[in-house]
């Protein structure tokens, strides 16, 4: 079986780009030598791997996780030719909305005080993995438990929850609420990443309505156009300041574990390093 790499390559291109005409785009290639790739591999693997519409492409059940993979191994590939090239390593940490919040300035700079060796990479990805499953990180901080099956980790530290509203909501007011507060607004959550749910409000009046948000730029308009609030942790306010928006704290809201991630096949050399680093700044603050 002898899968190359540019055949992965016109695979993940289709689907970043939408389209087989976009894809050919990207890699500067013709139509006919992208369709003729992702064909090849389709028919070496044995499997169907896109599904094809006049108007859209998606992956098949079997394309999901090859798609993965693929991400991974060109990603694995271009570190590689980096480190090979600079003389230095790479490491990738991916999140979703905020990093490690107050700490992230931190990291950043204790890490290449005391490991010069290795290029530390924060790398936003708003998905559920933080680009760990989708292969644009190595490590990853999550805020939710990852797939045991999957992912190992381990919790780093804990955050506190904040309310976020409009400043001229009447919550902004005071400074600090309790979950009773929540009850009768309406909620804006993002199921994907974040960490807010029903279950905090399990046998109490919670919120009445729940709208949906892919994005924190899109989530904190809302909350300052005063059609919401927002429940996140301190992080979160820590790093996205905006005018229009106001930081409360939820005294009574249980605190958020932190979690750092890595695939159980694959565990970065310099794990063990950022897990005693990021712990450290957690457990000083």
């Amino acid at each position: 079986m002898n899968v190359e790499i540019r055949q992965l390559r016109c695979l993940v291109a289709v689907m970043d780009a939408g389209s087989f005409t976009d894809a050919a785009i990207e890699l500067g290639v013709s139509q006919a030598a992208v369709s003729r790739s992702v064909s090849t591999l389709e028919s070496t693997l044995g499997v169907r791997l896109l599904r094809r519409t006049t108007r859209s492409v998606s992956p098949t059940s079997a394309g999901a996780p090859v798609l993965a993979r693929a991400r991974r191994l060109l990603a694995d590939l271009e570190s590689l030719i980096q480190d090979a090239v600079t003389g230095h390593d790479r490491l990738r940490i991916g999140y979703a909305w905020s990093a490690v919040g107050r700490h992230t300035v931190a990291l950043q700079r204790q890490w290449a005080a005391e490991r010069p060796d290795t290029d530390v990479q924060l790398v936003r990805n708003n998905s559920a993995s933080a680009g760990l499953a989708e292969g644009s990180c190595e490590l990853a901080i999550l805020r939710n438990t990852p797939d045991p099956r999957r992912f190992e980790s381990v919790i780093v530290g804990l955050e506190r929850r904040y309310c976020v509203m409009a400043t001229d909501d009447a919550l902004a007011r005071r400074r600090s609420v309790v979950l009773a507060d929540f009850a009768g607004r309406t909620l804006g959550i993002d199921r994907r990443t974040g960490t807010t749910t029903g279950e905090l409000w399990a046998g109490r009046s919670g919120p009445s309505k729940i709208v949906d948000t892919l994005d924190i730029d899109d989530w904190l308009g809302l909350i300052a156009a005063g059609g919401m609030v927002g429940m996140t942790t301190e992080a979160t306010a820590a790093l996205h300041r905006r005018p229009g928006v106001a930081y409360r704290l939820v005294r009574d809201a249980p605190p958020v574990a932190v979690h750092l991630a890595w695939w159980r096949d694959e565990p970065p050399p310099a794990t063990p390093a950022v897990v005693e680093l990021l712990t450290r700044l957690y457990r000083e603050a």
